[in-house]
């Protein structure tokens, strides 16, 4: 059983986001979003989803912002690193993340995952 608290971070026009979200609404799950694009992610927080799932994991690599970075950004990528970039530009964060109270986190979208994880 999910505990009450549920939070889906992400940008609101992500397609992987919708999917996730329309998931959520299907299964009865209730959540609250957190629209990191405008409301931003502090590095505490990416902190702890990186120790949760780790930086590579978290970060976006296939994004068009991740391709944008100039070469010396992308280079000698390592766990701080990464974690200031993602803090500077949220869209560097793969979407969505969906945590919990506890500290559970899923990165990403997979309805498998989801169901396993998340449904009530």
């Amino acid at each position: 059983m999910c505990p009450a608290m549920i939070t889906l971070h992400g940008i609101p026009n992500c397609d992987t986001v919708k999917k996730a979200r329309a998931w959520l609404d299907a299964n009865g799950v209730d959540y609250r979003f957190h629209d990191f694009k405008k409301s931003g992610a502090p590095a505490m927080l990416i902190e702890r989803w990186a120790e949760a799932a780790g930086w590579e994991t978290l970060l976006n690599r296939r994004g068009t912002t991740f391709r944008g970075l100039s070469d010396a950004e992308k280079a000698d990528l390592d766990r701080a690193k990464a974690i200031r970039l993602m803090e500077a530009n949220p869209s560097l964060i793969k979407r969505p993340v969906l945590e919990d109270e506890s500290g559970k986190i899923t990165v990403g979208f997979s309805k498998d995952a989801f169901a396993a994880e998340w449904k009530p």
